[in-house]
């Protein structure tokens, strides 16, 4: 398999648009069509299992029956399992920072340090350099698969697949046109989505998403999550998503603090010491992240009514590292948070990390700042095409922002060559999915594995 190419390889503008197209012949833009299991392909459930040797066990139960739920719930839990299904195909050798992830439920709303409202990926706990194919290809298989759940024609599962992927080809397009702060400076405005939106009733419901994400505050987690205890705020126990930290826990979070607010810039760290600890507590977040030691710390600023919750989250080797040259970071919190950095149009003002106990490494965010998602499961075939869209022109402003954006569009070219192919590729692996996720059902009813209600 070739190795990818490193960042920004330099050249003039035609020089590295031929260096694109001169990829086609490693790999032809039409033999990103179709997916064949190999024979030796490991076992959906093995993969799933040797990842959580190393996680409290007492989560598993719940991560397993989160994937069992849907396709799609599998598919967002089972990134192992594509990252490896992906790198026994050849691939293009253009490197960009990969999201890693980038199914369509790791897309969303959030603020920007200005408090502007961005539309833009929002997981980055695979992210890794590698070839820029294997964002769109799962994108792709993300938005096949939940198409099918919602019960759409095959040709409009198929449209949306393919639509999703032209978005991403018509923007890097674009970007390969623009100077290099142009790109950098490249966002997508929240208030930008609602002149996509056609019918009066699908406006309405953008309109409510945009306004349920500005109300997504630390305040709003305040009431939310905790409660008074003998006249002090307390997060609520609520197990098993939430338990307030026993005393080694909290005395372990108190230690390391310092060490994460080193990772910060000095006027943030400025800005943090400004705050107070308060309480703490082991949440439970997510699908594939389930079974990682993931906490939360609630601070207060200028009284117990300004608060701000801190998410921290354990960090482990990407799903792609195992297929990959090494990467630049050693350490997977600042791999993550470098990541995020990287691949966003702006980052949370309080993304670091550190090393914790027993050397597992963390990183930390807010855990609420505006923070929104789409409901897909509800989405009509129109309004689900649109927003296959939309997450495929934020994939491709990600992208420019890391690899060579001209290299990749002269590879894309001005046919619709890729996206065809892709969408073959993404209704192939959809049906691979359904496969393994009925696989992961048949391990549970055995007792190979245990499953417990998603609560």
């Amino acid at each position: 398999m070739n190795a990818p190419r490193a960042f920004g390889a330099p050249g003039t503008p035609a020089e590295r648009a031929r260096r694109g197209k001169e990829a086609r012949k490693r790999l032809a833009r039409s033999a990103h069509a179709g997916w064949t299991p190999p024979v030796d392909r490991d076992d959906p459930v093995a993969v799933l299992e040797r990842q959580g040797r190393d996680r409290l066990p007492e989560l598993l139960p719940v991560r397993y029956g989160r994937m069992t739920a849907s396709p799609l719930a599998f598919l967002r839990g089972a990134a192992a399992v594509m990252a490896a299904d992906l790198a026994a195909r050849p691939h293009t050798g253009l490197t960009v920072q990969l999201s890693g992830d980038a199914h369509l439920l790791n897309f969303g709303l959030y603020a920007s340090p200005e408090r502007s409202l961005l539309f833009d990926l929002d997981d980055f706990d695979e992210t890794f350099p590698g070839p820029f194919e294997w964002d769109v290809q799962r994108l792709a298989v993300s938005v096949a698969v939940a198409a099918r759940e919602n019960g759409h024609p095959e040709a409009r599962v198929r449209s949306a697949t393919v639509e999703a992927v032209a978005a991403y080809r018509g923007a890097i397009r674009r970007l390969a046109r623009l100077g290099e702060l142009a790109v950098w400076y490249d966002r997508i405005d929240a208030e930008r989505l609602l002149p996509l939106v056609r019918s009066a009733r699908h406006r309405r419901h953008a309109e409510a998403s945009l306004t349920r994400a500005r109300r997504r505050t630390s305040l709003q987690a305040l009431g939310r999550l905790t409660e008074h205890v003998d006249g002090r705020r307390r997060i609520i126990h609520d197990p098993p998503l939430l338990q307030p930290a026993g005393v080694s826990d909290s005395a372990a979070l108190r230690k390391i603090f310092s060490d994460y607010r080193s990772t910060l810039s000095e006027e943030r760290r400025l800005l943090l010491d400004r705050y107070r600890f308060v309480d703490a507590a082991r949440k439970v977040v997510g699908v594939g992240g389930v079974g990682l030691r993931c906490f939360i710390v609630l601070l207060a600023g200028r009284d117990t009514d300004d608060p701000l919750f801190l998410q921290i989250k354990e960090a482990r080797a990407s799903v792609l590292e195992a297929h990959l040259p090494s990467g630049p970071y050693l350490h997977p919190g600042h791999r993550v948070v470098a990541g995020q950095r990287l691949l966003q149009a702006a980052s949370d003002i309080f993304l670091g990390w550190m090393t914790g106990p027993q050397g597992r490494a963390y990183y930390w965010r807010q855990l609420r700042d505006m923070k929104g998602s789409a409901d897909v499961a509800g989405m009509t075939p129109g309004e689900l095409t649109a927003y296959a869209r939309l997450c495929g022109s934020a994939l491709a402003r990600a992208h420019a922002r890391s690899g060579d954006r001209i290299a990749i569009a002269g590879y894309l070219g001005g046919a619709d060559t890729f996206e065809r192919a892709v969408a073959d590729f993404a209704l192939a692996y959809a049906d691979r999915t359904a496969a393994d996720h009925a696989a992961l059902g048949a391990a549970v009813a055995a007792g190979v594995v245990t499953a417990a209600p998603d609560v």
